[in-house]
């Protein structure tokens, strides 16, 4: 029998020490801190102009990394797991999600949560897979998490991250910015977190006008809100600014809020309103802007278990808010029954006064 002194185990506890320290060093070094503006570039941007009075649509979709299938929980909602089941379930799951927005025939796609190199995703290029897939479609990628490695949960540690979010257009633009929004954890938490963004992309209107398309994805597991009321602070001068230009605005994607004129009561659930889920404050934006989702049809369902219909808890975090001199002619939330991600994607058609 091995018998460990006082000394032997004062031995181990300061080499455990040494080695988290070491590890927390390296990860500092390594960390990703992307400046204020980042311009980025588009591949194989289209030659087709958008015009005024023309209907087009926009669809955003949550992908959960091709990892959070119907079958699968998520350690920080509750659940225990980080990474897909298997390789094959995500490439299943990429498919599925692949073929979806192949079919849709949106005029963009806003899509969140696309990995190109992570563990937790079998190291599968997604980002090249649905480009290559939508061929006529310009394409423009913007990380919002890079971290070396993510040691938690401890027993199956969610490994390295590389993701972020991704926008197609089958129409031309001008320029590309990522925007990096404000409000982080402390260290050495932030080491781990996303660092959160949205992705602008100009398209030329006639008359010397712009649609600013925003793709966005806020804080979700931020205590009380508190990160994401800074992030909506934020995107609100923003949106003040680029009113001033008289353009069209369409933000899009996932506000990880209980959105305007929702109501997650409406859906059969058998758990409580989760902690993270914040209700969107009243006093955001310009009152003339008008909020585009579909009230009747879920976007995201709880992760503290897998999938159970009429159990997990029901929301609608995915949609859009557009400037007055948008006309919202539908939005349609495409009930997908979580089969292949956590979140169901929403289409918007729109027209351009």
């Amino acid at each position: 029998m091995i018998r460990l002194t006082l000394k032997g185990i004062i031995w181990i506890l300061l080499a455990l020490i040494a080695i988290i320290a070491v590890f927390l060093i390296y990860v500092t070094a390594s960390d990703y801190k992307p400046a204020a503006e980042i311009k980025l570039t588009v591949d194989r941007d289209p030659e087709a102009r958008i015009g005024q009075g023309k209907p087009f649509s926009v669809t955003t979709f949550n992908i959960g990394y091709a990892g959070l299938d119907q079958g699968q929980d998520f350690f920080m909602d509750g659940g225990s797991m980080s990474r897909s089941s298997s390789r094959q379930q995500t490439e299943t799951n990429l498919q599925a999600i692949t073929h979806f927005l192949e079919n849709a025939g949106s005029s963009f796609y806003l899509v969140q949560e696309v990995d190109v190199d992570s563990s937790r995703s079998n190291h599968i290029n997604e980002v090249k897979q649905i480009s290559d897939a939508l061929q006529s479609y310009g394409y423009t990628f913007a990380y919002n998490y890079k971290v070396p490695w993510v040691p938690v949960p401890i027993t199956r540690p969610m490994g390295s991250v590389q993701s972020g979010l991704l926008t197609l257009s089958s129409f031309h633009s001008t320029s590309q910015t990522r925007f990096d929004l404000p409000g982080k954890e402390s260290w050495p938490v932030q080491l781990f977190e996303l660092d959160r963004a949205f992705v602008e992309s100009r398209i030329p209107v006639d008359q010397g006008k712009e649609l600013i398309l925003i793709n966005l994805h806020l804080s979700a597991f931020d205590k009380g809100g508190k990160i994401r009321k800074q992030q909506l602070e934020f995107l609100e001068q923003y949106i003040q600014r680029e009113m001033e230009n008289d353009n069209y605005l369409i933000i899009g994607g996932d506000w990880n809020h209980a959105l305007p004129g929702t109501d997650p009561a409406i859906f059969k659930t058998q758990q409580e309103w989760p902690e993270w889920l914040q209700p969107f404050p009243d006093s955001f934006g310009p009152s003339d802007f008008k909020w585009a989702v579909d009230p009747n049809t879920p976007s995201v369902r709880t992760l503290d278990s897998a999938y159970n219909e009429g159990v997990n808890f029901l929301a609608v975090i995915d949609g859009f808010l557009v400037s007055p001199n948008v006309e919202v002619v539908s939005v349609t939330g495409h009930d997908l029954g979580f089969s292949n991600s956590d979140h169901n994607p929403v289409t918007g058609q729109f027209i351009l006064k």
